[in-house]
């Protein structure tokens, strides 16, 4: 065959445009791969500047706590803040380092701001919006990282390397609005949520975000706020009839098991910082029935963008966040899918 011949062009041209297609993504992989270098660089910067900011707040609380005046905190809530404040210093990890900032974001509420003393009050003020700026820093950073990771060139060629995967730190913030007393923890209702399994083990979740910061989406389960006077298990199966049009007694919706866990959470919404207990019920459904959206509130309308199902492998390759964090893990043990009394404790 004569190279230059008509066949021989058609290999020339194949063959250049494989090796132009070779330069692409070698020059596509070297991009998002230093790139990612930047990000997991800004990632950690962005930590250290929020775990300095956290320990400087912290060292604040301690002043406050020893120097408050009566009027301000009680003795015993004095002693409550101080060690609050210790314990978040000393935490390590980002998981207790959550915990006891939100531990120490409930002692605060107890102080009256209003009464400490003026140059006392500015620096607590001041303490406070380091915290929020550093932590909305590093879940910037965290987002974009989690989000080029996210992409197929860069999980298929492991360009991350063994770098982990960065996390949202997750902690009530001080309020919106003038002055340092935007600090007050509203109790919320405690919530009942089912843990909707169809007959292929996947679970049914929603994507939600708060108001407040729209670009932090999360997956949850359905379900809502108990009514006074109300079971637990009664609203389960209202909120899920209302959120899904799945309800008790139709074809192929299963008995409601449990609660098998229970979850105390601190959370923000809207620019409100909320307490409340959630207990998670276990539904199995076969077939998986088309989920029905038409109940939902005005404010489920404006905050939920959608609902998908689940495996547990998908739910464990994931890099978008899920609460309870550790749902793959939970919906891997068969124990812990067993109703107990108490329920199994979750974060």
């Amino acid at each position: 065959m004569n190279l230059f011949g008509p066949g021989g062009w058609l290999v020339v041209l194949l063959v250049a445009l494989v090796v132009v297609v070779l330069l692409w993504t070698a020059t596509v992989m070297i991009a998002r791969a230093r790139r990612l270098d930047r990000l997991h660089v800004r990632v950690d910067a962005a930590r250290h500047g929020l775990v300095e900011a956290l320990d400087r707040r912290a060292a604040v609380l301690r002043a406050v706590a020893a120097s408050a005046p009566p009027s301000a905190l009680s003795p015993t809530d004095r002693r409550a803040l101080r060690a609050a404040a210790r314990a978040a210093e000393a935490a390590e990890g980002a998981e207790a380092r959550e915990a006891a900032e939100n531990d120490l974001v409930e002692q605060r509420g107890r102080l009256d701001t209003d009464l400490l003393p003026p140059d006392l009050s500015a620096e607590l003020a001041d303490a406070d919006a380091r915290v929020v700026v550093a932590r909305r820093v590093h879940n910037d950073a965290v987002r974009d990282t989690r989000a080029l990771r996210g992409r197929r060139m860069v999980r298929v060629l492991h360009l991350a390397g063994t770098a982990p995967w960065p996390r949202y730190f997750e902690i009530a913030e001080v309020g919106e609005g003038p002055g340092p007393d935007r600090f007050d923890v509203a109790v919320a209702r405690d919530a009942a949520r089912v843990v909707v399994l169809d007959a292929d083990d996947r679970v049914l979740l929603f994507e939600g975000v708060d108001p407040a910061r729209p670009s932090e989406a999360f997956w949850f389960a359905p379900g809502g706020g108990i009514e006074p006077g109300e079971e637990a298990a009664e609203a389960a199966w209202r909120e899920l009839t209302e959120e899904t049009g799945m309800a008790e007694g139709k074809p192929g919706v299963g008995e409601l098991a449990g609660p098998v866990w229970v979850r105390d959470v601190l959370f923000d919404h809207d620019g409100v910082t909320y307490a409340a207990r959630e207990v998670f019920f276990l539904l199995h459904v076969d077939p998986a029935p088309d989920v029905d959206v038409s109940g939902f509130t005005e404010q489920e309308r404006r905050t939920v963008r959608r609902h998908r199902w689940w495996t547990r492998t998908e739910l464990a390759a994931t890099v978008d966040v899920v609460y309870p964090r550790q749902l793959a893990e939970l919906l891997g043990d068969p124990g812990s899918l067993a109703p107990l009394n108490p329920p199994v404790p979750i974060q």
